[in-house]
């Protein structure tokens, strides 16, 4: 369904006003005295989330007055369009602190329902753009975000690597992408032998998933997303609680294929590279154990200290392979580690960067966006914390101190030194339900990444 209109005629569309509760007052004097009574009578005064209706002399409801916050809030509107009678409105007023088009991007948040198992539990309400807002990039934004959400509430009965590999060719087929992979023992026969490993034992075939698009003549853009599409952690089992929503430990990928899906819809000028190894980290005959020593494929033998850091073993032959291609820039996305939610909570991604001006700019785009990322440091000391006396180094740190960290620098053994590089550890979930943010799959940091390569490619 279509939540935001094109500016135009308003005809049909009722007008809804953004106050704040400085500015109320000011707007009552403009109103009709039955307006003024009308609102006090409601016992409405602007406060952040609410909304009242203001009837008109036909019985109907002439305009909605919403009560926002003075400072900036990408989700001011988002309980609006499950709120608000089914119908079309059009935002008419708003506070100058405010950006509409964001406020219009929250609205349209806050309509997501995931209906593939259930109906939806009502149609919600749509939102007419203001003239001068570009709907075509805000439905590009809202359409990548939706499939991050979509992706990530999936089951893995419904989204194992074969279907995470579907999802790609869907995003490729109308851009004029193409798409190739590697499945099952094909990894070993083209060297991806750590994404062998982690996914033999299911009995979905682990597979690597490449996209490729994009002129010759373009720099080369190359986004990898972790593919677990469901973790018990293997024979390093987890808890029942820890595993009960692992179905989003393939919210890397989402994340990387979303951001892949807008920098074709923008038809940003790069060649894009898309890598995800799609596996599930299974428990069966073939699972590969502790103690093990995995070849990688760039040449390096990991000990596997545990089965349940497995992330980051398919990650690094993924992110050597998109290394070997030279691109002018490498971004990664897992849900890597249960450290960074301790060390930054649900809604921070950690950011990790090898360059300070790449990770200034990336933050500097999350700020604008209102998508906020939070720098963490690639401290190279604790390296020595990945000792193996049989390996080259061991796939687990030997202490619980700064997991989020000592997984970053895992995977930059796997990127040379001169490649500009970022790595987001990313939650992808929410955990309970709030305005314009359902409880379940999210995309976090995705517009921060959307709005930098825009600056960078343009």
């Amino acid at each position: 369904m279509n939540i935001l209109l094109e500016a135009g005629h308003a005809g049909g569309r009722t007008p809804l006003a953004a106050l704040t509760t400085a500015s109320l007052p000011g707007w009552l004097d403009t109103q009709p005295e039955t307006t003024r009574r009308w609102i006090d009578s409601m016992g409405f005064s602007a406060q952040p989330g609410s909304w009242c209706g203001v009837p008109g002399n036909d019985g109907g409801v002439a305009q909605i007055l919403a009560g926002v916050a003075e400072t900036p809030d990408l989700h001011a509107l988002a309980h609006l369009p499950l709120a608000l009678p089914p119908g079309d409105y059009v935002l008419a007023l708003w506070p100058p602190t405010l950006d509409a088009a964001q406020m219009a991007l929250g609205y349209a948040l806050g309509a997501y329902q995931y209906t593939r198992y259930r109906p939806a539990r009502r149609a919600p309400s749509r939102l007419a753009l203001p003239a001068g807002i570009d709907a075509i990039a805000l439905r590009r934004t809202l359409a990548a975000c939706t499939l991050v959400r979509d992706l990530v509430n999936t089951p893995t009965e419904d989204l194992g690597p074969a279907q995470l590999a579907d999802a790609v060719r869907q995003v490729a087929a109308p851009r004029g992408a193409g798409v190739r992979e590697w499945v099952g023992d094909e990894l070993l026969e083209a060297n991806f032998p750590a994404i062998h490993a982690v996914g033999r034992a299911s009995h979905r075939a682990p597979r690597l998933i490449e996209l490729g698009w994009g002129e010759s003549a373009h720099p080369l853009l190359a986004i990898v997303g972790k593919g677990v599409c469901f973790d018990t952690g293997g024979l390093d089992l987890k808890t029942g609680e820890g595993m009960r929503w692992m179905k989003k430990d393939m919210g890397g990928a989402a994340h990387a294929l979303a951001l892949a899906q807008w920098v074709m819809d923008q038809r940003l000028p790069v060649r894009l590279r898309l890598l995800i190894p799609a596996v599930e980290n299974a428990v069966g005959p073939q699972a590969y154990r502790p103690g093990e020593v995995v070849r990688t494929r760039a040449g390096l033998s990991v000990e596997i200290d545990n089965t349940d850091a497995e992330g980051r073993v398919v990650l690094c032959d993924a992110l050597s392979y998109a290394a070997e291609q030279r691109p002018e820039l490498l971004l990664d996305f897992a849900t890597l580690t249960g450290a960074a939610r301790v060390a930054l909570g649900p809604d921070l991604p950690a950011l990790f960067a090898n360059d300070e001006t790449l990770s200034q700019a990336i933050l500097a785009a999350g700020r604008e966006r209102m998508d906020p990322l939070w720098p963490m440091p690639l401290w190279r000391p604790y390296r020595a914390m990945f000792e193996s006396g049989i390996a080259d180094f061991s796939n687990s740190s030997s202490t619980r101190h700064a997991g989020a960290i000592t997984a970053a620098l895992y995977l930059e053994r796997f990127v040379p030194e001169t490649q500009p590089w970022a790595h987001v550890d990313v939650y992808a979930w929410n955990d309970a339900d709030r305005p314009g943010r359902p409880r379940g799959g999210e995309a976090q940091g995705l517009r921060a990444f959307a709005a930098f390569l825009a600056q960078r490619y343009r």
